[in-house]
């Protein structure tokens, strides 16, 4: 005869780790896995997150849509590139409607237009106002070498971002605010901002 003594044991998973592309030991896994647990953002397949891919306009009204708690959107958007059949269609209107992304001159809301990070920058600030937040650029973008880089109608925005902890610099001192922003630095930056609306 033979005996056989098993334990078992709960363990904890989470959405994310489902993701064959982040790593638990990645610098931005605790924002993805916040991000991904609180509704903010999903994968973009059944096993993955594409940290490293530039994030587009229709992602980040997406994003802040889930964050507003998706509410309903009394009237439609008027973008030429945006159907009702679109996975952003109530996001493209609810930002459209509450002026945080407007649509280029021709009338397009361009969902697929990838996003720098000093554009994703006034679109956060512009978010912000629309909390009642009153964000205010009461920083200073002087410890940045490329501080000049950033162009006139950003920085604001780009101050206000730097000094509330929401973008930092490279390991080189630098902001570099024409780059891409990417999903892995949106889901820090929508971590840290909701962790800044709760004190």
């Amino acid at each position: 005869k033979v005996t056989v003594e098993a334990s078992f044991a709960k363990t904890s998973s989470s959405p994310v780790d489902s993701f064959l592309d982040v790593n638990t030991g990645a610098w931005y896994y605790d924002a993805v896995k916040y991000a991904v647990e609180n509704g903010l953002m999903s994968g973009t397949g059944t096993y993955t997150f594409e940290p490293n891919t530039t994030l587009s306009r229709g992602m980040i009204a997406q994003m802040l849509y889930a964050l507003e708690g998706k509410p309903s959107v009394s009237s439609a958007n008027n973008f030429t590139d945006v159907s009702s059949s679109d996975w952003y269609d109530k996001a493209a209107s609810w930002a459209q409607s509450k002026g945080i992304i407007t649509g280029y001159e021709d009338g397009r809301f361009g969902p697929n237009d990838p996003l720098t990070r000093e554009q994703t920058a006034a679109i956060l600030h512009r978010f912000a106002q629309v909390q009642g937040l009153n964000p205010k650029d009461d920083g200073t973008l002087s410890g940045f070498s490329d501080q000049n880089q950033v162009q006139e109608w950003a920085l604001s925005a780009m101050e206000w971002a730097v000094s509330s902890g929401l973008i930092s610099g490279t390991d080189l001192g630098t902001l570099i605010p024409q780059a891409g922003a990417t999903r892995a630095q949106m889901a820090v930056i929508l971590m840290n901002f909701c962790q800044q609306m709760d004190k």
